[in-house]
């Protein structure tokens, strides 16, 4: 390498870092794919029961509710809808899958066996942890996206507002994907999975996930019977996703689902530094910095 110009020894570096990225992202990809235990794929009744109850009210919903909430909100004040028409973009699903897509990224880059033991914990528990939440939230947030463009159901803003079953499957078509909420799918799906991760972060999440259902109705986006069926969509591959992992013993226990004990923000930083700082002088020489 010492004959390298310092333009080839870049190079050479920044192949070496996607390659390292690359490999990570195979192993962290096997791991998460691995098949899981016989007992963890039986059905699990409370969830199921809670599943088709949710799918019973969805039903109610349609002929009790939508048609009074969208009435509602088509005469409400112009400022309440202003409002919520900025609040309602916060449940776009790209303010999660973003920074946590990007946080896997940056972990698999940075994680080398030349890293110490602990660092290298750190920084695993650390990727599971974006992971689940990436895929907790992105999983069901893709099937939303192509599910309700098969039910093809009227938003309320193409009207009449009296008609809550106006349908035009297979369609296509934006104004025809009321049907379920893809912005409650997100909430509810962040909701349960960050608050699974950061215990901490459930009443703030819950908030956030109610204040972002409720602006789908105001803003004449969908029905109340959408929010609930996507509210249902995001509850369950959360829960599905959670299961996933802890089937796996990434993350959470498989005994009850609860999350493991996460690194301490001290340890994270004391990982960082020994990746950035120079610390651990292998670090580079890990790598595979051969020429072709």
């Amino acid at each position: 390498m010492s004959a390298d110009t310092p333009d080839a020894a870049a190079k050479k570096i920044g192949q070496a870092f996607l390659q390292n990225t690359a490999a990570n992202l195979e192993r962290w990809t096997r791991a998460i794919a691995a098949p899981p235990p016989a007992k963890m794929l039986r059905p699990h009744v409370p969830a199921v029961a809670a599943s088709v109850a949710t799918l019973v009210v969805v039903v109610i919903a349609m002929f009790a509710f939508d048609t009074a909430a969208s009435n509602w909100a088509n005469h409400e004040p112009q400022w309440f809808r202003d409002a919520f028409e900025k609040i309602t973009d916060f449940g776009l699903s790209g303010w999660f899958l973003v920074p946590f897509g990007v946080g896997v990224l940056c972990l698999a880059a940075m994680v080398s066996p030349a890293l110490s033991y602990m660092s290298r914990g750190v920084l695993l528990a650390l990727a599971a942890r974006f992971g689940f939440v990436f895929l907790a939230i992105g999983v069901p947030g893709l099937f939303v996206t192509i599910v309700k463009r098969f039910i093809g159901r009227a938003r309320p803003y193409v009207g009449p507002f009296d008609d809550p079953f106006s349908y035009r499957p297979f369609i296509w078509r934006s104004e025809y994907a009321s049907m379920p909420s893809g912005h409650s799918t997100t909430a509810v799906a962040a909701a349960i999975a960050v608050g699974a991760v950061w215990p901490r972060t459930r009443p703030v999440m819950w908030i956030y996930a109610i204040t972002i259902m409720a602006s789908r109705v105001f803003v004449l986006a969908h029905h109340p019977s959408d929010v609930v069926a996507g509210a249902l969509t995001g509850a369950v591959g959360a829960f599905l996703l959670r299961r996933w992992f802890a089937a796996r013993r990434l993350v959470f226990s498989p005994r009850d689902l609860c999350s493991f004990p996460g690194p301490s923000l001290r340890r994270v930083k004391a990982a960082l530094h020994e990746v950035f700082s120079g610390r651990h002088p292998n670090y580079m020489n890990s790598l595979d910095l051969s020429s072709d």
